[in-house]
This record gives C-alpha cells, structure tokens and sequence, in this order.
C-alpha cells in the first residue's frame, strides 16, 4: 500500500569544455575551437526522508576513458526513473538539461515521469535573500549541513586535479558531491512549508489525509477552515513543518450552495 511518493534528491557534476582561445576576456569560442566537449564526471543522490540517511555516489575516477561517461548515466537514469518527484538546485536549468543531453546523444530513452521541484524556484518565488546560492542559504538556513568549501582544492582547482587522474582529488569530489546533496534536503525541509505547488497526498492511502511534502511521517492536525467563493473546506497543518493543506469535501450543504450570492462582472 503506498505511503507516499519516493523523492529523490539529486547533483551531478560535469566536466568543463576545453577549448583554444587567444585571450582571457570577450571570447566567442566557435565549435572548432573546441577541443574536448564537456561530460558527466560525478553524480550524488539519496531518497528523500531515508531512515539509513544512505547518499549514493558514482563518478569516472576508475573510467579507463573519463570522457565515456555510459555507466554513470545509466546509475542515475535507473533512480530517476523510479522517482516520483526529484529535488534539485538549479537542477530545472543545469541538471535535468545536461543529464537529457547526454542520455540523447548515449541512444537512450527518457526515464520515467516525474515532478521536479527546484529550490532555487522556491527561493526566488517566495523569499528575497540576499543570494539564492546553496552556499548563502545553506549558511542562513540550516543547522547540521552547510555546503562545504575544499581547503586542498579550491574553486576550479578540484576539477582541474580530478581531470588530471589525482586520487585524493577525487575522494574531496566524492566528500563535496555527497554534503551538497545532504545539504539540499536539509535546506529543501525549510523551504517547501513555504509553497503549496506541490501535493504529495496523492500518493497515500486513498481517501487519506496522510502525506506532507516534509514526509509521510508528518501528521497533521485541525486548523480552522479556508474558504473560496462557493464552499468552505476543513483546513489541517502539519505538525512537523508546519505547511498548511485542505480538505477536499465541501462543508457546506447544498442548500447553503444554492443559497450563495455569487458576484458578477458589470
């Protein structure tokens, strides 16, 4: 019996294009300067709500050839394909894009269908920080994970070592891969009570109030009643997060229905 969506918080991280160019500002790089194209290189994933808090990981540190990059997308093709819903960061515009590039261009078939919340959207739908990063929300907002900075390799240089066959680069990659995607859920948890876009209810047991998009462990508890133009509905919020949903029934009779002035446009 379902007892909610299986979400799937998902990184990836790819590799940069390298090109020839004659200067460092104001490049306009044409396809034939191109001199390697850009790859999938790690990627990090976990369920949403997982009691084992297991974040799995797979990147081309052991690839005889980094750039074939097939067993990587076929991991994280399999997840997304039993997801319900995914949570990213930025992930509608990067990760979700790149990743269908490069299953197209590989001969694959889309993964199955599924909602995409990003939290980047959510921040800029509802909040206004000072920056929208992971990095400045994560700092801000969460208590346990915070998206980590390398001492060893800072910035480009992590990519640039990872690129270059170095091990222990590899491993930071690893470390940085997997907190960012801790990370994301922890700030995802401080986001959503926030938006009512998404309803994981659909998927709990039927006729049951019993899914929050914080988890199917939340309950939830009477909190007065939302009204529209022609019905009034019992209004429940989570016990847990805090984010507000409704009930489906129409309280009012039908009589009290018929009775309703409803206003008109003149």
């Amino acid at each position: 019996m379902s007892t909610g969506p299986r979400v799937l918080i998902y990184d990836i991280e790819t590799a940069p294009i390298m090109s020839y160019v004659w200067g460092l500002f104001d490049q306009n790089v044409g396809l034939n300067q191109i001199h390697k194209d850009w790859h999938l290189l790690s990627w990090s994933a976990k369920w949403l709500g997982d009691p084992a808090n297991k974040v799995m990981y797979m990147d081309q540190r052991g690839a005889k050839n980094i750039e074939d990059d097939r067993k990587l997308l076929e991991g994280i093709w399999k997840l997304l394909d039993e997801a319900d819903a995914v949570i990213t960061q930025n992930g509608k515009e990067f990760d979700h894009k790149k990743l269908q590039a490069r299953f197209v261009i590989n001969g694959m078939q889309p993964p199955s269908s599924y909602q995409h919340i990003d939290t980047l959207k959510l921040a800029r739908k509802h909040f206004g920080f000072t920056s929208n990063k992971l990095e400045y929300m994560t700092e801000k907002l969460c208590k346990k994970y915070k998206k980590l900075k390398s001492k060893s390799y800072p910035g480009f240089e992590l990519w640039r070592a990872c690129l270059a066959g170095d091990l222990d680069a590899w491993k930071e990659m690893e470390r940085y891969n997997k907190h960012d995607v801790l990370a994301l859920e922890e700030l995802y948890y401080r986001l959503i009570p926030w938006d009512n876009t998404v309803n994981f209810n659909l998927y709990g047991e039927e006729g049951m109030l019993t899914v929050c998009t914080c988890g199917p462990a939340a309950t939830f508890k009477r909190q007065g009643f939302a009204y529209t133009t022609t019905g009034k509905f019992q209004r429940y919020k989570c016990t847990r997060c805090g984010s507000e949903t409704r009930g489906r029934t129409n309280l009012l009779s039908k009589e009290q229905i018929a009775s309703l002035r409803v206003g008109t446009k003149r």
